[in-house]
This record gives structure tokens, sequence and C-alpha cells, in this order.
């Protein structure tokens, strides 16, 4: 097995990639207000990469920049999380000691303030004509008076202060709640992140072994999915030379798979597609649970939500699935359309047969495409008329 890297290729965008990389962003070094504008400043190049590199022709190196710019834009983004992370941590711990602060303060003001009330409760007690009869002199009467009002004064005062510290207190705590779960949710966030980037390379060394770095190869690969996918949409619209041969029951053998490669595919399999008034839909949601082996690497597997028997014995080894795949999204090998249904073998190996999911109207068609005549059959179900299986790549 051969593993090529991106710098072994002579790309179109190379002069572009290293006008990206002079913009120099050092987490380390950086603090992170200048890292985050210095990392932002760069990610908005290599984007600007990737839209350059998707509105060129399609070809193998487009493809490669196009993952490459995305590989860059994806760890700039974790560099950004990781550096609010560490800024938004320095801030929780910032927000704990001038929480602590300002407890020990508000502390000490209850202190003084139960103190200063009980000092005003006392002499509050004490009305003036009263303290006036008990005063030696005027002048003592009027000094008496004085620290009353003086000690309600400094009451009223601390009182203040206390109700402040303690809005301070709660709004600085409730801050820190705020920043704590900021945190949790950039982790969260940089864990899918982490996650995208490994996808993203394991499809960028997926893309470099499965074609060699052969333009060729690509090119033919990629004329014979695009004809496939207008082949498809030609039959979906009623343009398939197509005819009526019988009523079938669900279970019933209706074709078998072509072996080898044919017109407007690359190998053996049956791809099955599911349509309801006139759109597609995913098969996935009919068929009912099996234990599939997977062999749609680079993509990953998924789940089953229906009760439709199988059209193949003892399924299935899944090449490829509906809707955005690897060679969908990253080899744009329908247009940037999504694939329509799904790619299908037996694990039986010699086991070619294909059956009916449905009692229904069997019909038998053919379309030119790629240079040849794709064939297929289609069942029109009985029990609800709006909705059709086919069954394509197979003879009859």
């Amino acid at each position: 097995m051969i593993w090529l890297t991106v710098s072994q290729l002579s790309l179109p965008t190379v002069q572009a990639a290293q006008s990206c990389d002079q913009i120099s962003c050092n987490k380390d070094t950086q603090d992170e207000s200048t890292f985050l504008n210095c990392s932002k400043e760069k990610q908005s190049c290599w984007e600007s990469n990737i839209r350059e590199a998707q509105g060129a022709a399609q070809t193998l190196n487009s493809t490669i920049s196009i993952l490459s710019g995305q590989v860059r834009v994806q760890e700039l983004q974790i560099d950004q999380t990781e550096a609010e992370i560490n800024s938004l941590e320095r801030q929780v711990v910032d927000l704990a000691n001038r929480i602590v602060g300002l407890d020990l303060s508000l502390d000490r003001l209850t202190t003084v303030l139960v103190r200063r009330i009980d000092e005003h409760y006392k002499t509050g007690r004490t009305n003036p004509p009263f303290m006036l009869l008990l005063s030696d002199t005027f002048n003592q009467f009027v000094i008496n008076y004085k620290y009353i009002k003086l000690t309600e004064k400094q009451t009223a005062e601390a009182m203040q202060r206390a109700e402040t510290q303690k809005i301070d207190y709660d709004q600085q705590k409730t801050l820190k709640e705020e920043k704590q779960a900021e945190v949790e949710r950039k982790k969260l966030a940089l864990v899918k992140q982490q996650q995208t980037l490994n996808k993203q390379r394991s499809e960028q060394q997926f893309l470099l072994q499965e074609t060699k770095n052969n333009e060729a190869r690509f090119q033919q690969e990629l004329a014979k999915t695009l004809a496939e996918l207008q082949a498809i949409q030609s039959i979906i619209a009623g343009k398939g030379d197509e005819s009526k041969v019988s009523d079938v029951k669900q279970g019933d053998t209706i074709a078998s798979i072509i072996v080898g490669s044919s017109p407007c595919s690359t190998g053996t399999h049956l791809h099955f597609e599911v349509v309801k008034d006139g759109t597609h839909r995913d098969p996935a949601g009919y068929l009912k649970g099996v234990d599939a082996v997977w062999n749609n690497q680079p993509d990953t597997s998924f789940g089953w939500g229906g009760n439709w028997e199988w059209p193949l014995n003892n399924p299935a080894k899944i090449n490829q699935g509906y809707g955005m795949t690897y060679y969908a999204r990253v080899k744009r090998s329908y247009g940037g359309a999504p694939h329509t249904g799904i790619d299908m073998v037996s694990k039986d190996q010699g086991s070619y047969g294909v059956r009916a999911v449905k009692d229904g109207s069997l019909y038998r068609g053919s379309i030119k495409c790629g240079g040849g005549f794709l064939r297929y059959v289609k069942v029109e179900h009985k029990d609800d008329a709006s909705m059709s299986t086919y069954y394509l790549h197979v003879n009859y």
C-alpha cells in the first residue's frame, strides 16, 4: 500500500497555499486575542482557496486542494477553540478568587453591621426629651444626640455597603457559572471538531490511496458516476425504455446482479432505489434491520428503520449509502448531488439473485448510459401506488 502526501502532489493552488502559510500564528507565544485574530485571518485565506478550487474544473488536484484546505481550516478552528477554552478557564479562576475575596469582605461587613445595629438599637431606645433629663448639661445632651445621629448614619452606610457587596458577590458568582458552562460547551465543540478533522484526514488519505494519484483513473470513474446519475434521473422521469412484465409477490426473484463492470458501473453491485411521489427516499428508512458488513469506507455505518425484506439473499455488504456520502461529498461524483440509493451485494459469495421487496407490478427497462445501456427493473407497489422500487445494474 502506497501512501502519498499532499506535498508530493503538484497542486494548482500551491502558491496561494504558501501565501496562507506565510500568515504566522502561534498560540504559544501570542496572547489569545492576537492569536485569535491572526488565525481567523489565516482561516479566511484558506476558505478563499477552497472556494477557488471548488470553482475550478473538477480534477484530482482540485479535489485534493479542497480537502487540504478543509483540513487546514479545521486545524485552525481547533486551535481557536483551545485558545478560547484557556482564556475562559483563566477567567473562571480569576472570578473564583474574586468571589473568595468578596465573601470574606461580606463577612466582615456583616459583623460590623450587626455591631452597628446593636448600638443603634441601644441608643435609639432613648428619646431626646428623656436624654435631656439624663444629661448633666445641655452640652452633654448635644454631644449624646449627635452621637446617636452619627450611629444611625454609620448603620445606614454599613447596610448600604453590605447590600452592594452582596449584589456584587451574586453577580460574580453568576458570571463564574456562565463562564464554566461556556467552557463545557467549548470542550464539547472541540471534541466534535477533532472528530471532523480525523474524518477529513481519513478521507484525504483514502482519496490518495484509491486514485493512486492517477488523473485519468479519477476522470474515468467520475464520468461513470455522473452518467449513472443522469440515467437514474431520466428513469425516474419516465424516459427509460421499459415494459410491464407481470405482477410479482414479495420475495419473488425479479433479476440478477451483473457480475463485474457494466455501463455506468465500476463493479458488481445492486443499486437499490426507493421513490415516492417522484422523489428519492432513503432506502434505509424502509428496510428491516440486519447485521450488515460495511464496505463503504471511509464512510461509517448507519441504521435501518423499516420492516421491508431485503432485495438480496443473506443481506448485505454495503458499498455506499444514501445521501452525501464520501463519493458525493468529497469526490463530487454526482456533480454535488447526493447518492440517490444504496449500493449493496449479498454476503454470500456467488449469490446474485434480486428479489422484490413488496408485492406489485414488475417492469423491465434499460436506458442509454456511458456508451452502453444500463439495465434495471422496477416494481410499482400494490399497497401504495405512489411508491416504486428500482433495482439497477441487473440482468433479466
